[in-house]
């Protein structure tokens, strides 16, 4: 064993020593049921600074910025390239700049996209302090990836020292002004990042050019693709099961902030190297993810030929329907039954459809989905409908009459609506069925009587 190899394991010890006192002290903190989240990370920060300055008064030591030897400066701003010839996973990285504005209208259900591309948007990824959001949250690591000539260029900006919080967005505000982009992209960024930044640039009286332009919020976009083919929509899940990304969950999202104020307090760079490893594998995720997505929908809507599963097509649908686009939608629920999807999958398709070609008084089609769903006899709204159909477009109350007997029936002691829904319309049925007997044999004497 070299004297390396000696350096690096107590470096290990200590860092497991700090982590150690940390999670202590937050367990500590955290039993106080007094405070809120945000009281009690403020607390920790407080408490880390002052143990933190004791240290350098006992030890005269100086904070060191990684691998450089001098005083760490107030923030820190890191850059990383990957050119377009390269891959994410099954992704190549040059299919961003193919992507047509029509499409990324589509995926955020904002006409505003339609003159848009790729090469003018900017993907945004935070890690902060706590996920509690309002003024004492702090965005510490602020990632973003945009495609610069032939390069998916990642900058990060780093907080050293909270209190200069104002000069690193400063920084930020530059480069946002300078690059100009068009378009923000975001995995929930809509309900967290960009409010939490708007607010940020807000408390140092800065502007935030990037709240006024189009925000696509893939979050939402990829529930609605991969819902139903995956168990989990979760970025890494996707980079990982549907890009066939080698990342991994490098760490736990609960782990980032006391790994952050650790960092405060002792000034080992280990602690904080995982949580820029994972911004930045989140924000080629992202890209990978929001390319994917486009390719899918754009390549579906050109009719190219593509070997989708049921639930691919089930999520084009979702997309196109959120978009507006009802009529494509239905052609693709019609192609997602074709192919093979989950029993309740497949029910609640065919009900969504019966009741649009309802709407649209295709009647046929709609009769001939609820005539489907009564194979499986467990979905009392088919016996309803087909009960409405003959009664009020067929006129048939004989043949009503028979679907909603059937459908009292199976909901007597299982659903009180469905049940008294059909007890009325038995009474109806009956009545009516009774008048036209009673005309008929009006009728019949009638015509006795004139013989």
């Amino acid at each position: 064993m070299d004297i390396d190899d000696l350096r690096e394991i107590l470096r290990k010890k200590n860092a497991r020593q700090s982590t150690d006192s940390v999670k202590e002290l937050w367990k500590n903190i955290d039993a106080q049921n007094n405070l809120t989240t945000r009281e009690k990370l403020e607390k920790l920060l407080e408490l880390s600074r002052r143990v933190k300055k004791e240290d350098r008064e006992q030890t005269g030591e100086r904070m060191k910025q990684p691998g450089r030897g001098a005083v760490n400066p107030p923030f820190l701003v890191m850059e990383n390239r990957y050119r377009l010839e390269g891959r994410y996973g099954q992704i190549p990285l040059s299919l961003g700049l193919n992507i047509p504005g029509q499409v990324l209208a589509i995926l955020a259900r904002d006409e505003d996209f339609q003159p848009l591309s790729l090469s003018g948007a900017v993907f945004v990824d935070l890690e902060t302090t706590g996920l509690a959001g309002g003024t004492g949250t702090i965005p510490f690591l602020i990632g973003l990836a945009f495609l610069e000539q032939d390069s998916l260029r990642i900058v990060q900006y780093f907080l050293n020292d909270l209190a200069s919080e104002g000069l690193m967005l400063e920084e930020l505000r530059q480069l946002l002004e300078e690059k100009k982009f068009t378009s923000v992209i975001s995995y929930n960024g809509k309900g967290f990042d960009l409010p939490l930044l708007e607010t940020r640039f807000t408390l140092n009286r800065l502007r935030f050019s990037l709240g006024e332009l189009p925000h696509l919020d893939f979050l939402f976009t990829a529930r609605h693709l991969w819902k139903h083919k995956y168990e989990s929509c979760r970025l890494c899940e996707l980079a990982l099961n549907h890009l066939g990304a080698s990342r991994s969950e490098d760490i736990p999202s609960e782990e980032i902030p006391w790994r952050y104020f650790q960092y405060l307090r002792s000034g080992d760079f280990s602690l904080v190297e995982p949580i820029l490893y994972h911004n930045q594998e989140d924000l080629l995720s992202l890209y990978g993810v929001v390319v994917a997505g486009a390719v899918l929908v754009y390549r579906t809507l050109s009719e190219q030929e593509v070997e989708l599963e049921g639930a691919e097509l089930l999520g084009v649908g979702k997309i196109l329907e959120k978009a507006g686009q009802v009529e494509k939608s239905v052609t693709f629920y019609e192609k997602a039954l074709e192919r093979e999807l989950p029993g309740p999958l497949s029910s609640s398709v065919k009900k969504n459809l019966a009741r649009y070609f309802k709407r649209e008084k295709l009647w046929d089609k709609s009769v001939a989905l609820w005539q489907n769903l009564l194979e499986t006899g467990e979905d009392l709204e088919c016996f309803r409908q087909l009960a409405i159909y003959y009664e009020h477009h067929r006129k048939d109350p004989e043949e009503a009459l028979k679907y909603a007997l059937d459908g009292l029936s199976l909901s007597q002691g299982r659903d009180l609506k469905y049940e008294q829904d059909f007890r009325r319309r038995v009474d109806r049925l009956n009545q009516k069925i009774q008048r036209l007997s009673q005309r008929l044999e009006d009728s019949r004497d009638l015509k006795k009587e004139a013989e």
